[in-house]
């Protein structure tokens, strides 16, 4: 990524003429004017949406890991934090929350020894653990699709680590020092179903490459008053002036060195005090600049969503993107997948497409529960999958709809009725479609609302998402 001075001029051009997206996806104009600034101004923006996936991960682990035992979708340094059950219209904690998988996750770090995660025997159910590096890239997916299904252990080892390993213990080497496991099994919701997933859950197992093979009980956290539990983690980041924030990432690359792929671009950012390895030098940033990068450079990274070179597609009123969880020097999908999507999957294990408004011909209105819509899917035309797919509800602000049925998502697992030629309808409204189509109703808000497709495990073979053989449906107004 090269950010030159006429490129991000015209990203702050389009910026001040675009039109506003979903409250996930807003932004103001910016507050300087792009063509009187100088170089060094256009350096430490590319050096912020190069260092954006860093910073995020390491706020979202203070955040995450700043409680003294796992309580919900929280738990300290080292610790297995396991999701029980899918949440309800109340949860707020996380934005875009999904009702088909229950996570099982954890931070660790390994700069000191290997951490060793073991998986049981699956049988045939569908999961996958991806793991991601400090920079957001997952650099292994064990799981159904990878590694098959039976029991297997994996020794997590950081950039420097040199050792023996226990045998039928597989090495799997990180970039970085930090790491966010961010496991998913697969569970239908019914009691039944729960048990046997929390069974599973159960049964994963974290420890230090010291303890492995003994009994080993984790310490508990110590919680950091200091630490904001309430602000959202993207809110944190976003809010840090250019001190703070480079401050922040020069450390945290002393333990999480940039890439060798990096080196170019990061022997630049030396002009303006970061050097990796050494702690920010704030006398070579311009102070006139310290508030004023963060706002344009937040603003460039959202402008990716929009203007994004073919990395994010548009079709038939669906928004998504197949360049996720391995970027390159792609360093503004990068940060614009921290922003709006963090923990994202490598697009051969899930694709998201995100739809915000109806589409009919020419006309695009954003989606009201005041009407009726349809999404049929032609005979033989389902989402190809190999995993599972769904279609969930959110309202305008990403969290999901209270309705009489309890239902936040449809997919396969509702078995929905198809009609006489084949096809199979969603009805997507307020109120029921009535009883005789029920099994094929999402139900809605009285207001706006926002739709999210998840594909996992994309069939690669046509028709499928990820070469665009396949097209999704448009969703359409009904009557």
């Amino acid at each position: 990524m090269d950010l030159t001075r006429r490129a991000v001029a015209m990203g702050g051009m389009g910026l001040l003429a675009s039109a506003s997206f979903s409250s996930v996806h807003a932004f103001e104009s910016p507050l300087i004017d792009p063509i009187e600034a100088a170089d060094e101004f256009w350096l430490a923006v590319e050096a912020y949406i190069y260092g954006y996936p860093l910073v995020t991960m390491e706020v979202t682990r203070r955040v995450v890991t700043n409680v003294e035992k796992p309580e919900g979708s929280k738990g300290p340094m080292g610790h297995i934090i396991k999701l029980r059950e899918y949440p309800d219209a109340s949860f707020k904690d996380v934005t875009a929350p999904n009702a088909d998988t229950l996570y099982t996750t954890a931070f660790i770090n390994v700069e000191e020894q290997p951490w060793v995660l073991s998986i049981p025997d699956m049988k045939d159910r569908y999961f996958l653990f991806p793991m991601l590096d400090g920079w957001t890239t997952v650099f292994q997916v064990p799981g159904k699709r990878t590694t098959g299904d039976g029991a297997q252990s994996y020794a997590i080892t950081g950039p420097g680590w040199q050792g023996q390993l226990p045998d039928g213990v597989t090495e799997y080497r990180s970039a970085t020092n930090l790491i966010w496991i961010l496991g998913r099994i697969y569970c239908d919701g019914t009691p039944e179903d729960y048990a046997a997933v929390h069974a599973l859950q159960d049964q994963c197992k974290l420890v230090p490459l010291s303890a492995y093979g003994k009994e080993w009980t984790p310490p508990p956290g110590k919680v950091d008053p200091a630490i904001d539990m309430k602000t959202a983690v993207r809110e944190q980041v976003n809010r840090m002036d250019a001190v703070e924030y480079f401050t922040l990432l020069s450390e945290l690359m002393k333990a999480n060195p940039p890439t060798a792929a990096d080196a170019e671009t990061v022997a630049k950012f030396a002009q303006i005090g970061i050097v990796p390895g050494q702690a920010f030098d704030k006398a070579k940033l311009d102070a006139a600049f310290v508030k004023r990068i963060p706002e344009f450079a937040f603003h460039r990274i959202m402008l990716h969503f929009k203007f994004s070179d073919g990395d994010i597609k548009d079709i038939n009123g669906w928004g998504y993107t197949t360049v996720t969880g391995v970027y390159g020097t792609n360093y503004l999908q990068r940060a614009l997948i921290t922003a709006i999507g963090l923990g994202a999957n490598r697009p051969q294990d899930a694709v998201y497409p995100t739809s915000l408004k109806s589409k009919d011909g020419l006309i695009a209105r954003a989606y009201n529960g005041a009407n009726k819509y349809v999404l049929t899917f032609p005979k033989g035309q389902l989402p190809p999958v190999r995993g599972f797919w769904s279609i969930t509800m959110y309202n305008e602000q990403y969290f999901f709809v209270e309705n009489p049925i309890n239902r936040y998502s449809i997919s396969a697992r509702q078995n929905p009725k198809t009609n006489p030629d084949g096809s199979t309808d969603i009805y997507i409204q307020h109120e029921s479609p009535g009883a005789d189509k029920e099994t094929n109703w999402l139900p809605a808000p009285n207001d706006k609302f926002i739709l999210m497709m998840r594909l996992y495990w994309p069939d690669d073979s046509p028709p499928s998402i990820l070469d665009g053989s396949w097209v999704i449906p448009a969703v359409k107004k009904a009557g």
